[in-house]
């Protein structure tokens, strides 16, 4: 192979023909945003949409500091530092793979205990907008009410060193004090995670944060700052051997390349209280209806990954696209989705829900894109509770089946014991494994005992459509196998024992 262009400003010239490069200036561009989570997803999706902006040679005064509040995002700085903040994003088309750099950030604040460099970052004028993407489970939210979990320990800790925080919020809030004293003004916070009504949420978490130690700071957040809710798209994996090969196969030296599939979606309120760059004009949409959106997508496609990760992992299937060609899977999928969720999920401009439902199946069946099924299945306590159980709620109010949702329940507590059906050990895959793992071998002898999880089920316990259906199924899962119950399913057989 011929020797690797290593990626920096100083050699976006020497690319190889086909990698698409910045045509813009980088050096011209100034910060606008902070992000606080530089995952893969952000450099996929909101840094691509900034990026592409950018190429038309607009909003140069919107680029984006990077930043992290956890000890391992030190890595990522690194990494990413060492290439001028840059990412080469490879494009996984069944039609065709393709390379393009995208240069919306430039610079990666330290990683730092107390967050100092990040508090300051945020506290300049300059500025507007301080995004996040920190995970669904990264809200210190309650999970049986809702609220905000002001007894976690790293909340307890921000309100005992306001100065020094732990936490994005507690950074976030002591930008904003200075910022009120100074005279800057607010900045929008934007969540761009995986929750319903994610701009709620953050102000929920910025607000809740800020009334425990200064309730007057709380009151001019929540009145002067806004928190637009968005629903963001795109299947992006994690980064392995596989995706470090694929960028040398483009002939470039990037220690932190990012893969995704050719599907964007990007829905946000118009709600900036500082100013915001046009989005709309490389492909986000801003609406009212963010709500409608959100409930499509995170109910279908997060929660359809839900439906088929848990039982491909228990039956060793390594990627997404390999469990949509097991047939029993993928019907699995298409009978839930379109007979027990699609029913409850209002259309919205360009889909129903048996479209999007159709959209999503091609999507996960994308043989380019290597997302592992234990990847999707991690976090299962808080994938399931944000993506799974609501549509079981909206079936019972409904008076509906709630029959294959108690199966994928039921699945999930099976994929919690912690061994597949080959013998292999699932390794722990779940903030919260020990206690799942506790309640799952609890289950296998009284199936009732994984539903007594209150922080995730609430009272479905006491619900018996669900329970029955669930406690059945559960059984048959330890005692036929995972194949045998959702053929039973699929055959209109219910839960038999």
């Amino acid at each position: 192979m011929d020797e690797l262009t290593p990626l920096s400003n100083d050699t976006l010239h020497a690319m190889p023909d086909r990698v698409r490069v910045p045509t813009y200036d980088r050096k011209a561009l100034r910060a606008g945003i902070v992000h606080i989570g530089l995952g893969n997803f952000h450099r996929a999706h909101q840094a691509w949409y900034l990026h592409r902006l950018f190429e038309l040679g607009l909003c140069h005064d919107w680029a984006i500091i990077g930043a992290g509040v956890r000890r391992n995002d030190a890595l990522t700085r690194e990494r990413l530092i060492a290439q001028d903040c840059m990412t080469t994003l490879i494009e996984l088309d069944p039609a065709g793979m393709s390379a393009e750099i995208c240069g919306s950030m430039i610079d990666y604040l330290p990683v730092e205990d107390g967050n100092g460099a990040l508090i300051r970052a945020m506290t300049d004028p300059a500025i507007r907008i301080v995004a996040l993407t920190v995970t669904e489970g990264g809200y210190y939210i309650d999970a049986v009410t809702g609220a905000f979990d002001a007894a976690h320990p790293d909340i307890l800790h921000d309100v005992a060193n306001p100065g020094s925080p732990r936490t994005a919020f507690g950074a976030m809030v002591a930008a904003l004090r200075q910022r009120r004293a100074s005279g800057a003004g607010p900045f929008t916070g934007q969540s761009c995670d995986n929750l319903q009504g994610n701009g709620a949420i953050l102000r929920q978490a910025v607000v809740g944060l800020a009334r425990l130690t200064d309730p007057e700071l709380a009151d001019w957040i929540d009145e002067t700052c806004s928190f637009p809710n968005a629903m963001v798209d795109c299947i992006v994996p994690a980064t392995g051997p596989r995706e470090l090969e694929l960028v040398i196969g483009f002939g470039i030296a990037d220690a932190a390349p990012v893969t995704h599939e050719n599907f964007r979606q990007w829905v946000i309120e118009d709600d900036f209280c500082n100013g915001r760059p046009d989005w709309d004009r490389t492909g986000a949409v801003f609406s009212d209806r963010v709500h409608d959106f959100e409930t499509m997508k995170l109910r279908i496609l997060n929660g359809g990954h839900q439906v088929i990760a848990m039982p491909g992992e228990i039956l060793g299937i390594g990627s997404i696209a390999e469990t949509m060609e097991h047939p029993a899977i993928r019907g699995l999928l298409r009978k839930v989705m379109s007979e027990e969720v699609a029913p409850h999920i209002a259309p919205v401009p360009g889909f129903t829900a048996l479209e999007y439902l159709d959209l999503v199946e091609r999507r996960f069946s994308n043989p380019e894109i290597a997302d592992t099924t234990r990847r999707v299945a991690f976090d299962g306590s808080s994938r399931q509770t944000g993506f799974v159980i609501p549509s079981i709620r909206d079936g019972l109010r409904a008076g509906a089946s709630v029959v294959g949702l108690a199966l994928v329940s039921a699945l999930w507590a099976r994929y919690c014991q912690g061994i597949r059906e080959d013998g292999s050990t699932v390794e722990p895959n779940d903030p919260h494994w020990e206690m799942l793992h506790e309640h799952a071998e609890k289950a296998m002898k009284r199936p009732r005992a994984w539903l007594e999880m209150e922080k995730y089920y609430g009272n479905l316990v006491t619900k018996k459509p669900f329970a029955e259906a669930f406690s059945g199924w559960l059984i048959m899962i330890n005692t036929k196998g995972v194949d045998a119950a959702i053929d039973a399913y699929l055959n209109g057989n219910g839960a038999m024992r």
